[in-house]
């Protein structure tokens, strides 16, 4: 005979329908562990009590993979319910109190972690009833999150402008020709540009925003460009320069500190620095919650402040 509600309420808790949201879509107890500050046996002992409470086996193994049965498809339903309303609750009860609360999930590409911890510091001081989460990954990643409308907002450049997306450019992204400390063509009164990229061009991998940027400058200048190297991110590719593996073409902002200490240097180079604007992104036809709203708002109003902060 099924559990009344009285009963069910008193035996089931938030903490395990976070837990067993968690392993739904991790489809692993160790990985949820992870996540939550979990131990994997932790883990499972609330997932045998939630399966008690409910009298239904909600995952299993097959060979040595898990999946969720059709009782935990139907509680993932649910849970995803009860956890919109009470985020619901969360922002109408700081509405009445005059606050923006609830959830907010960034995403920013690689580059841009150098400039978003400085953003919201400033953010989360206007409006601490806000749960900011932020993702950091490629620039491929990030526009198939935007088109699958996976996130709230993308912090990203080189904004496609053949997709339906809506775009708040905040900031100038210089990138900027690199060479070490000592290197011979620091010796020149000038460097051409296709000389510089036939030293030794170190580069990010294909579908980076900041390839697809030098990509495009060369192809409207006739340069020529081939890498002698291919690292997957902005750091891996500033130490491979200080060690003399070559030169690169960088995002400023990854690298005040090492300009400031003399291990790096800009080249004086005709076309550059290259120019772009990192944006705030996201599809057209999305609503705004109240969060990404309070976001956009405070991006549009602070963008002197972030060129105070970030433009030397």
């Amino acid at each position: 005979m099924p559990l009344s509600i009285k009963n069910l309420i008193g035996r089931l808790t938030f903490r395990q329908l976070q837990i067993f949201k968690a392993v739904y879509e991790l489809q692993s107890y160790s990985k949820a562990g992870d996540l939550l500050g979990l131990t994997q046996p932790a883990v499972s002992s609330q997932i045998r009590q939630l399966e008690q409470a409910l009298e239904q086996t909600l995952f299993e193994y097959v060979g040595r993979r898990l999946f969720y049965t059709a009782a935990g498809e139907r509680l993932a339903l649910s849970i995803n319910t009860i956890f919109t309303e009470l985020g619901d609750l969360q922002t109408d009860m700081a509405a009445l109190k005059g606050q923006v609360a609830g959830e907010l999930k960034l995403v920013a590409v690689n580059t841009a972690q150098y400039v978003v911890p400085y953003m919201l510091r400033a953010f989360l001081n206007l409006h601490p009833q806000i749960n900011v989460s932020v993702k950091v990954v490629n620039r491929a990643t990030a526009l198939q999150r935007l088109s699958d409308n996976s996130d709230d907002l993308v912090i990203m450049a080189m904004v496609p402008n053949d997709k339906p997306f809506t775009s708040l450019p905040f900031l100038d992204n210089e990138l900027v020709p690199v060479l070490p400390q000592g290197h011979p063509l620091l010796q020149q009164a000038s460097i051409s540009p296709q000389e510089f990229l036939d030293s030794q061009l170190l580069m990010r991998e294909p579908g980076s925003g900041n390839r697809l940027a030098l990509e495009l400058h060369c192809q409207q200048q006739r340069l020529r460009i081939k890498p002698s190297m291919e690292l997957g991110s902005n750091d891996a590719i500033k130490h491979a320069v200080m060690a003399g593996l070559g030169v690169a073409v960088l995002p400023k902002l990854s690298i005040l500190p090492e300009l400031e200490l003399g291990k790096l240097n800009i080249a004086n180079i005709a076309g550059f620095p290259l120019r772009r604007s990192w944006c705030v992104v996201y599809p057209q036809a999305k609503h705004l919650t109240p969060s990404m709203q309070a976001f956009l708002d405070y991006i549009q109003q602070n963008i002197k402040q972030f060129e105070q902060i970030f433009i030397n």
